[in-house]
């Protein structure tokens, strides 16, 4: 597959989860989801809502644009 055909990932909440040093446990004991949401979360195979975004943002302590990626 080449570089462009690759969808490019929508989160960072897995690169933010890492430099804050916080566990995908420790978020879903936070945002009341299980360990199977979060990770696939984490690796873009489904995303959360723009409420759950915030949620995230909030308790990672980040401006909720910091687990997107940008478009321009």
């Amino acid at each position: 597959m080449k570089t462009e055909d690759r969808p490019i990932p929508v989160n960072r909440i897995k690169a933010v989860l890492a430099e804050k040093q916080i566990s995908a446990k420790q978020l879903s004991v936070a945002v009341g989801k299980n360990t199977t949401t979060i990770s696939r979360w984490c690796n873009n195979k489904i995303q959360p809502s723009v409420t759950q975004l915030q949620e995230i943002a909030h308790i990672l302590d980040v401006d909720v644009r910091e687990l997107l990626y940008p478009t321009k």
